[in-house]
């Protein structure tokens, strides 16, 4: 008689944190998606997880942990700055960049002289880090640079028995990844904007704060020419990141409509994720998006996996607001679709 096969998915976090400490996978749920959990001070775990993800070595990742007085593990020359934002973001979507320890494995910070730190809200996985004893190193739970999953179907989905567990939270509340924020320098600097933004940050240290997303409305030509190889390389930087399989077109309101017509001239059948209805009649499917930052972010990634499954050539995107008064709020969103899409073209690059 075989033996039954141990479930892939559930919230067991006795067995989470114990197949976490011998060296395996562990997909884990946070607040903002899914984490791919490795032991953060085993070098042969880590190694495994730029593996299955297929990450570049230089690529560092995120060491999450369970308390603040936890940062004097990891981190040294720790600013003020530091500790006043873990008391008001801490736990939540924000991690933090600071000055690695020398005991601290190149192996998670890319080969750079600093680390990410992050202590996530969800309760599954606080309590496996509680119990795992160390820090747990967890970049979202995907191959590298496609979608990152916000359920556990979706990284069960994506890596099977890859990943010896998947810690069952259910969907994540925030659903984009957490603002990255460079505290090793004079200035403070958002190197990945997210949920928590540029003017929270500044109200909590009580001065300026610099942020490339915000202040030039995270174009793609500027990402990829202010000096991202002379700073710190974080996740999610690379200027082609977040990507469905199909082609992503992101397109200004005033453009969806020519850009449909252009497309659908070609033959091509185009999902589209947009603000208004569909027009009577579309054949191919059609998403509303949420006016409103918090719902359109918790639900992006979902909605791009369900266009990227469906029976379509590419997905049309209508780009987020970029008016000043809105744009704090959707700073995130438009960064993550304008890495996740492709140059059209027929269109010019947002």
């Amino acid at each position: 008689m075989n033996k039954k096969a141990t479930p892939r998915v559930g919230q067991d976090i006795e067995k989470a944190a114990e197949l976490i400490q011998k060296g395996e996978l562990v997909a884990l749920p946070t607040e903002t998606v899914y984490g791919l959990g490795a032991l953060a001070m085993s070098d042969a775990s880590i190694e495994r997880l730029y593996l299955a993800k297929g990450r570049p070595s230089d690529h560092p990742v995120i060491v999450h942990i369970c308390q603040p007085e936890q940062i004097n593990d990891w981190a040294c020359d720790i600013a003020d700055d530091a500790l006043k934002l873990a008391e008001a973001f801490w736990p939540g979507p924000l991690t933090m960049i600071l000055k690695k320890k020398d005991s601290v494995s190149s192996k998670i910070t890319g080969g750079q002289a600093t680390v990410a730190l992050r202590i996530p809200s969800h309760p599954l996985t606080l309590a496996t880090i509680e119990k795992v004893g160390s820090g747990i190193a967890a970049p979202s739970a995907n191959k590298f640079g496609r979608l990152s999953p916000t359920t556990a179907s979706d990284v069960d989905r994506e890596f099977g028995d890859e990943v010896a567990y998947v810690l069952d939270g259910g969907s994540c509340d925030i659903g984009i990844e957490s603002t990255i924020v460079n505290l090793t320098g004079d200035t403070p600097e958002i190197l990945r904007p997210g949920h928590i933004g540029k003017a929270a940050i500044e109200k909590v240290l009580g001065k300026e704060v610099r942020s490339r997303f915000e202040e030039a409305d995270a174009k793609r030509e500027p990402l990829e020419s202010n000096n991202i190889k002379e700073s710190v390389r974080v996740p999610g930087a690379l200027p082609q990141h977040y990507a469905p399989a199909k082609p992503l077109y992101l397109v200004k309101s005033n453009e969806l409509a020519p850009a449909l017509a252009k497309l659908k001239g070609e033959g091509k059948r185009v999902s589209v994720l947009a603000f208004s209805s569909a027009p009577s009649g579309y054949d191919a499917p059609w998403l509303v998006s949420d006016r409103n930052a918090p719902e359109f972010a918790q639900k992006l990634y979902s909605r791009l996996r369900e266009l990227d499954a469906s029976h379509c050539d590419c997905i049309l995107v209508e780009a987020p607001p970029t008016d000043t008064e809105s744009l704090q709020g959707w700073a995130g969103i438009k960064d993550r679709l304008t890495r996740a899409s492709s140059p059209a073209p027929f269109l010019p690059i947002l």
